[in-house]
């Protein structure tokens, strides 16, 4: 099949690489020409684990283009997926300027008939708003149809969730789109749910707000652990184990981050009062998420004294492990607020350093390894928890700190074998300090 793919992004460049993979004849455009610059030779802009691999690959079995003009893409496709970004407004709306100005190019070009599918996470109805643009501009009138296949990929396995996924999900309004849909995604042995455009648009913002709501409820109850000197990793395995429950995004923390879940929240909030209804459930949601950062910093000040003229060293940048992203990462707020309290603020990341350096700048010192991050430091926060973070020498950590230091906010470690080794060590719901 020929396909169009409009977004070289976290979701786009994925979606395009993984069905130039399956055989499909896939131009992915982008307006950002230094960036197709860099793809046209195999070069993938951020770290996502076997795409840069993928790309290579399709492109030199000629499987996979790259353009950035939509009307070479159109022309030559009958699918068109927008994986355009749709980030916040300051009112918490999503932003839908690129979705506009992508539709109103396609109706400008397009000769034939075209399935236009929203694979951004756009707000519910924007289906509606984008088959009625597309009345009004499209001057060729050749039938274009309109169709939502929201995407469920995580950043650092979405070339995995591509081919693996848990379901589905196509909302269209003929049995054409509905067709070719379910042609493209044939070789998946997956549960696939055919809907209308308005509850597939749904399904994306329901299932990031529940997600987000379970880890919110459980860094919640890990406040509570705290408090009586519960282990919160005991409390969630026993609630994990109820099948209605399940233990997924039960791990207590600082909270998400992401350029998912903190945007998708706020826009169904928003989605949610126009039409009327105080969604104070997801308020709550937010506000949890907002306190875990907060607390972290309580319980970094309250084993220093404070933080004033303290070395802090943050194992970890990216909002979580396996990616260099870190739009609405926690560690740019706890950055801020280590730096507020007077701390000098260090770093490593094995991933997200170059992004931390552009937005950053001398806010931050940029440490080589883990173990220079150690030296003379006051502190250490754990921030993401990548697997080279687990297997630290941390006898040698506590040899390099001046001060054996140690806040866990992805609960990494052992309280335990934290007393023992003699570090100061505090986590998120273990119960007392060790």
């Amino acid at each position: 099949m020929k396909i169009c793919v409009v977004g070289a992004g976290h979701v786009g460049l994925v979606t395009a690489a993984c069905f130039s993979e399956m055989g499909h004849r896939v131009v992915c455009m982008d307006q950002d020409r230094k960036k197709l610059a860099g793809l046209r030779k195999g070069k993938v802009w951020f770290y996502e684990p076997g795409l840069e691999d993928l790309v290579v690959k399709n492109l030199k079995k000629k499987r996979l283009f790259f353009t950035d003009r939509v009307a070479e893409g159109v022309k030559q496709s009958e699918v068109i997926f927008i994986a355009v970004g749709t980030p916040p407004l300051p009112t918490g709306d999503a932003d839908l300027t690129a979705v506009e100005q992508v539709v109103r190019q396609i109706a400008q070009v397009a000769d034939g008939y075209r399935l236009i599918v929203e694979k951004s996470t756009v707000p519910v109805e924007t289906g509606r708003r984008i088959k009625q643009a597309l009345e009004m501009m499209h001057r060729k009138k050749a039938p274009i149809e309109v169709a939502s296949n929201p995407e469920f990929l995580r950043e650092g396995s979405g070339v995995y969730d591509f081919f693996h996924p848990d379901r589905i999900v196509f909302g269209v309004e003929s049995a054409r789109a509905r067709d070719l849909l379910e042609q493209l995604y044939k070789p998946f042995k997956a549960p696939i749910l055919v809907t209308d455009i308005a509850s597939a648009e749904l399904i994306k913002h329901a299932s990031n707000a529940y997600l987000s709501m379970k880890i919110s409820f459980i860094n919640a109850v890990s406040v509570i652990c705290d408090k009586v000197g519960a282990d919160v990793q005991n409390v969630a395995r026993g609630i994990g184990y109820d099948t209605r429950i399940g233990p997924s995004f039960l791990r207590a923390g600082i909270g998400y981050g992401g350029f998912c879940f903190p945007k998708d929240l706020e826009a169904f909030i928003r989605i949610a009062e126009k039409l009327g209804y105080d969604f104070k459930l997801l308020k709550a949601v937010k506000q949890i998420n907002d306190d875990q950062r907060r607390i972290l910093i309580e319980k970094t000040t309250h084993l220093l004294w404070n933080l004033k003229g303290k070395k802090i060293g943050l194992l970890g940048l990216s909002f979580k492990p396996d990616t260099d992203d870190l739009r609405f990462a926690p560690s740019l707020e706890i950055i801020a607020a280590l730096r507020k309290g007077g701390a000098q603020v260090h770093a490593y990341d094995p991933q997200a350093m170059p992004e931390a350096k552009h937005l950053l700048g001398s806010e931050i010192h940029l440490a080589k390894d883990p173990y220079q991050l150690a030296r003379d430091a006051d502190c250490l926060i754990l921030v993401t928890e990548w697997k080279q973070f687990k297997e630290l020498d941390l006898v040698r950590i506590k040899k390099l700190m001046r001060q054996p230091v140690l806040v866990d906010g992805r609960n990494l470690y052992d309280p335990g074998k934290m007393a023992r080794l003699g570090f100061r060590y505090a986590a998120m719901g273990r119960g007392k300090e060790a």
